[in-house]
């Protein structure tokens, strides 16, 4: 019954399209459940990626405990970063009106899972733990990504754009702290630049717009003050 009601519910056009389920015609009811769904794996569940991580096979360092707990840090933040990213993609794609820019959107997240995974893995490795203010970031991400969906995708991928970007910015700045010996967490933080430096050509190729100087300075506050807060919580 309850399916049934919200099924006649009027969602923004757009929302939860593109959302696939076996076996037949889910409603918004089951579409907000599997979204819900994939919110839990996100936060509760180990990562999951699908390609090899980029430190197989690569040495252990020998670092002291001051680098070692310094590094395990910089790849809390990191991890934080791809809850977020999850959350933005989760958002954007609910609320995208083009087919083409949800798939892309759906693509770049499954890499991000990938990055997810590394850095949780290379966490455990050096001692460390996530952060415990993973649900407050994970909420308040996927609320900007749905505020971007629903201001139109040359704006989702504007926001798309803009993120990556800066995103590559702060890892090549994790990079610069990283120990050179430490070639575990670099060959992870590299591989991750990559991806991100190519999610924002993909956005730029699809039709982003440009965001405004003081748009652009108000993401790199809210990252500032993530990174911050993450670095010690």
């Amino acid at each position: 019954m309850l399916a049934g009601l919200m099924d006649k519910v009027k969602f923004p056009r757009g929302l939860f399209a593109g959302v696939e389920f076996e076996g037949r015609h889910h409603g918004p009811l089951d579409r907000i459940l599997g979204e819900f769904d994939r919110a839990l794996r996100t936060l509760a569940a180990p990562a999951q990626g699908t390609r090899p991580n980029p430190a197989r096979g690569l040495p252990e360092a020998d670092l002291d405990a001051q680098a070692r707990q310094h590094t395990a840090r910089l790849m809390r933040i990191n991890h934080t970063g791809e809850i977020c990213a999850q959350a933005l993609y989760q958002g954007q794609a609910l609320t995208a009106r083009i087919s083409a820019n949800r798939d892309a959107l759906r693509g770049a997240s499954a890499e991000e899972v990938d990055h997810l995974a590394w850095c949780e893995a290379r966490i455990g490795e050096l001692g460390g733990r996530t952060s415990f203010l993973n649900l407050f970031w994970y909420a308040g991400s996927l609320a900007l990504g749905v505020a971007a969906g629903l201001a139109g995708d040359r704006w989702n991928l504007a926001f798309l754009k803009e993120t990556e970007r800066q995103v590559e910015g702060h890892l090549a700045g994790h990079l610069a702290q990283i120990p050179a010996a430490d070639q575990r967490t670099r060959a992870i933080v590299e591989q991750m630049k990559k991806d991100e430096a190519g999610h924002a050509e993909l956005a730029q190729r699809l039709g982003a717009a440009e965001f405004s100087p003081s748009l652009k300075w108000a993401m790199r506050l809210s990252s500032k003050l993530m990174t911050r807060s993450v670095y010690w919580v």
